[in-house]
Parts: C-alpha cells; structure tokens; sequence
C-alpha cells in the first residue's frame, strides 16, 4: 500500500510541476522578460494600482482623431496588425494627453492618434520584417508601447480636419524623421516643434529618429503586456 502511495503522490507531483513549468513559460518569453499576457493578470494589477489600467482614449477624450494604421494595411508592414482599431493607454497617460488636448483646442488644433498601447506579439513581428531595426522595438526589451506608455501621434487643424505639415509621413524611414533633422523648410520645423513642446510640458519625450512617437516619463512603473485589443 505505500508503494501505491508513494506512486500516486509522485504521479501528482509530475503533473504539478509540469503546470509550474506552463505558467512560467506563458508569463516569461524567450528573452527572460516578464510578459502579462493573462486578463486576469492584467485585471489583478489594476485592481491593486488603479494607474495600471489601460483604458480607451476615445472614451476619456471623445473629440480626438484615430488614425490606427496597424488595423488597416497602410502601415510599413503592409498588413493588419490589429483586429480593431482602438487606441488604449495607462490611465496616467490618458489624463495627459486629456490635457495636451484641451491646451491645443484652444489654438485650433488637435491631436490625431496612430498608435497606443501596442501588444507585445505586434512587436516580435515588426522586428523580424522591419528593413531598419532603429526604427522598430528590440523584441529583447520590449516596447514603451507594449506597457501602454507610448503614443504616435501628430497635429491637425481643427477648421480643416486635416494633419498640419510634419517633416515626414508617420512611420517614414526617412533621415528627415529625426527629432532634430534640421534641413526642413521653417513652417515645418516650427509645425514639429510645437508638437514636441505640447508633449514635454505634460510628461513626455520624442524619441531621437521618430518625431511623431513621445514616451511618457514613468514608463519603468508599467509591466510589458500582450493582450489584444478585443480583450480589453
């Protein structure tokens, strides 16, 4: 009989660990980083830190663009990345861009979203296509975007509805992309300028080759994610 016992605890011992070793596998990628790709993971870390939930900027800022090129095949990947075009951000970057927008209103402008919160999957797959790797995230780290605290964007012209000239198109490869490229014609460069300093003064920061992508300033107290829009 404790031969019996014996086999029937280590047949459960076996089965526990092999559960052990599933969740660690699914919390951890290949790059030892820790991804919450469980809702129920995600739902637990808002409940605790209110800031970490991701929510809907067009129900926090109802009169602002979407522009989410990754749900259509106008992006550099030539391929929808996104089943819905939403836009979602930590609730502490969505009370700033509030703000941002608010302030450009009252000058006659606005802001127009391409992307947001960007689930970690979308990264690992702009990696392995993307022709210049400075322009998309090391999959080893991850992005500001996979932790919900990265926004493309740009400025539009609240009479016309239309995008103000910008020293490139959203997602150019271009030298002319850079943050501080500087043979552009002077409207431009005042056009990306006023962008960069709308954004400073609330909490975020371009990005060297990139003007139209501003990381928010906390974005080390936000964990990597890789859930898709839908369930969210």
């Amino acid at each position: 009989m404790k031969s019996l016992a014996y086999l029937i605890a280590f047949f459960f011992y076996i089965v526990l660990s092999g559960f052990i070793c599933l969740a660690q596998q699914n919390s951890e990628n290949p790059y030892g980083l820790k991804i919450i790709s469980s809702f129920q993971e995600y739902s637990t870390s808002y409940q605790s830190t209110p800031g970490y939930k991701l929510v809907e900027l067009k129900k926090v800022i109802p009169n602002i663009v979407l522009d989410i090129r990754y749900a259509s095949k106008n992006n550099f990947m030539k391929e929808v990345m996104y089943k819905q075009a939403r836009a979602f951000a930590r609730k502490p970057v969505a009370e700033q861009l509030k703000k941002i927008q608010s302030e450009l209103n009252t000058k006659g402008y606005g802001l127009k979203i391409f992307d947001a919160y960007r689930p970690y999957a979308v990264t690992l797959a702009f990696y392995e296509k993307a022709s210049d790797k400075r322009f998309v995230a090391d999959p080893k780290k991850g992005s500001k975007h996979n932790r919900g605290c990265a926004i493309d964007l740009t400025l539009i012209n609240l009479k016309t509805g239309k995008e103000i000239q910008m020293p490139t198109p959203y997602d150019s490869f271009q030298a002319a992309a850079a943050a501080n490229y500087s043979k552009l014609p002077p409207n431009v460069i005042k056009n990306r300028e006023m962008l960069i300093s709308v954004m400073q003064k609330h909490g975020f920061r371009v990005i060297a080759h990139e003007w139209w992508h501003f990381d928010f300033v906390g974005w080390k107290n936000y964990p990597l994610m890789d859930i898709p829009f839908e369930k969210l």
